[in-house]
């Protein structure tokens, strides 16, 4: 964290700082060396003497080089810290997509013409999805007979991801599959209430279902969130042929088949809409949003204003340096004289 000082200047690394105990220490510790190899000496000479064995000049030239040594690492732990100055306000801006994933849970979505089911297929698709968007915003939305905003509009992948998984045909009161509503519900909830400037696509809609609707007008659904800049990835899965699914308690047993006119209407009543029959294939969902939703235009998602401050760290690094050199350069070792 920062450290705050006296006006505009600030420390963004202070725990540097921890590196000055150190520099205080040094000189002390080196006279004390040095006053112990000193006493050492004169166990074996005393005055005069000693000076002619090891020469004169011992205890003060190695003090300087310490207490040099001991001020270039006070400025180095100055200059790590980072002291900085003079800040200024800078807007950022984070600039992105909207991802909606408009996901069938009806029970048409449990047959098992696509292993494990159609709903577990599909959600393995929006996971492996989720790990490809960089700075964009995501939502999901379960919808049956009834629509559900499971997760809003985030940046939030582990959110994402923990409602993704949760996400079951219990997740919406009714069964039933009613497309154009779930459409309608999705643009009045998650996007922007302004319309689209001209042809702009701004939105994403990514939706995955096997297309039986129960005449909720799902086309005129698409036309209208056009308006607002939404363009439809419709994704069908199932089996054209269809499948059985077994009767509920209670109930008849129901065949469900893969309605693909219904989803490429839905598709092409956008501008840019993309419709793909996956059936009871697999779609790589990572490539499609590198080559669809990558590389279309990007809007702003996030502003901020923030402060952005001077490096000032230079003011003490060149004086730590010229220091060092300092102590190496100018200040003469202790005199050594052969000992026979």
């Amino acid at each position: 964290m920062p450290l705050e000082l006296i006006g505009t200047w600030r420390l963004s690394e202070p725990a540097w700082l921890h590196l000055a105990w150190g520099a205080l220490l040094l000189p002390a510790l080196v006279v004390w060396v040095a006053r112990r190899r000193e006493a050492t000496l004169r166990r074996f000479a005393i005055g005069e003497r000693l000076d002619e064995l090891v020469g004169p000049g011992r205890f003060w030239p190695i003090a300087a080089r310490s207490v040099v040594a001991a001020a270039a690492c006070l400025t180095l732990a100055v200059a790590l810290a980072r002291p900085q100055s003079d800040p200024v306000e800078v807007e950022s801006r984070r600039t992105g997509r909207n991802v909606i994933f408009l996901l069938d849970v009806s029970r048409s979505m449990l047959a098992t013409d696509v292993a494990p089911t159609r709903l577990g297929r599909a959600k393995l698709w929006i996971g492996d999805l989720v790990t490809e968007l960089r700075g964009d915003r995501f939502g999901l939305v379960a919808f049956a007979g009834t629509s559900t905003v499971v997760c809003p509009l985030t940046a939030d992948r582990a959110f994402f991801r923990m409602s993704l998984e949760e996400l079951a045909p219990e997740s919406v009161a009714r069964g039933g599959t009613n497309i154009g509503d779930a459409i309608r519900k999705t643009t009045e909830l998650l996007l922007p209430a302004s319309g689209a400037e001209g042809e702009r696509v701004l939105h994403d809609l990514v939706l995955i279902t096997d297309g039986e609707d129960q005449e909720s007008l799902p086309v005129e659904a698409a036309r209208a969130a056009a308006q607002r800049g939404v363009r439809v990835i419709a994704l069908g899965i199932g089996s054209k042929d269809g499948v059985t699914l077994d009767a509920e308690e209670g109930g008849a047993s129901v065949r469900t088949r893969l309605e693909s006119a219904t989803l490429a209407d839905i598709a092409r009543a956008t501008p840019g809409g993309v419709y793909l029959e996956v059936g009871t294939g697999t779609v790589d969902l990572a490539r499609l949003y590198r080559d669809l939703i990558a590389t279309a235009e990007q809007i702003d998602l996030e502003t901020a204003t923030s402060l952005k401050y001077t490096e000032r760290f230079g003011w003490f690094l060149w004086p730590a340096v010229v220091l060092l050199l300092g102590e190496r350069v100018l200040i003469p070792r202790c005199p050594r004289r052969a000992v026979w």
